[in-house]
């Protein structure tokens, strides 16, 4: 059988495409601080990709807080998102992460469309501090969908904006909320980071500098799986 057309490219922004991902565990780092209990990075892997009072509630739970009134948890939401676009405000186009933009332009020139599916709130300032907006068809991030990941809602979202059919999109992602969240939306998934932690993942790379779009479609079959596989400098 035949692989089925790469036609979009959807990718997450925190860790994939903007290393925010730091910020993001400062900010949490500081509000836990606060409340009387250390927060490892370890426990900030729960975090990634899932939305924000989602990821208040994890960290909340890692402090064995469970008495909390829900305006009492907005305000602590507002806090560290306050805390969190101070340090936005230092980013700039170098922190757009290593081989981004030429993969970008590599699936312009093969006619791939782009698109950002990301759960933050804070993408139209973040894409707007490194520049890179107008390098993306499409941004659906936190301000226009109602469920976060693992719900498959961003991606289809995406998918839908493209006027791209699922099974032709591929989707970009560091959080296994992420990777699980394109599954049920019927995509294939490449994972960046570590492997153990995004397995369900039908591929994945340490790094888009990895990648070249043909690459892709030797390696991944039809619906999105030939058997998982990680690729690494080495191979």
């Amino acid at each position: 059988m035949q692989a089925q057309p790469f036609e979009a490219a959807i990718f997450d922004l925190d860790g994939v495409i903007v290393d925010t991902a730091k910020f993001h565990y400062q900010a949490w780092r500081r509000l836990a601080g606060e409340l009387g209990f250390a927060f490892s990075e370890e426990q900030n892997e729960q975090l990634k990709g899932v939305s924000r009072m989602e990821s208040l509630e994890l960290l909340l739970r890692a402090g064995g807080i469970t008495d909390l009134m829900p305006e009492q948890k907005e305000t602590l939401a507002s806090r560290k998102n306050e805390w969190y676009k101070e340090l936005l405000e230092t980013l700039t186009p170098y922190d757009v992460l290593p081989g981004v933009r030429s993969f970008l332009g590599l699936l312009h020139s093969r006619g791939v469309r782009t698109a950002i599916a990301s759960a933050s709130k804070n993408a139209p300032l973040i894409l707007e501090k490194v520049r890179i907006r107008p390098l993306f068809d499409v941004v659906v991030d936190g301000n226009s969908i109602v469920r976060a990941k693992p719900d498959p809602e961003v991606f289809l979202e995406a998918a839908r904006q493209l006027g791209i059919s699922p099974d032709s999109c591929y989707v970009f992602e560091d959080a296994a909320a992420g990777v699980e969240g394109a599954i049920r939306a019927g995509m294939r998934v490449i994972g960046i980071g570590d492997g153990k932690l995004l397995a369900r993942a039908h591929l994945t790379v340490t790094s888009l500098e990895q990648l070249e779009p043909v690459f892709l479609l030797s390696h991944i079959g039809v619906n999105g799986h030939n058997g998982r596989e990680e690729y690494t400098d080495e191979q």
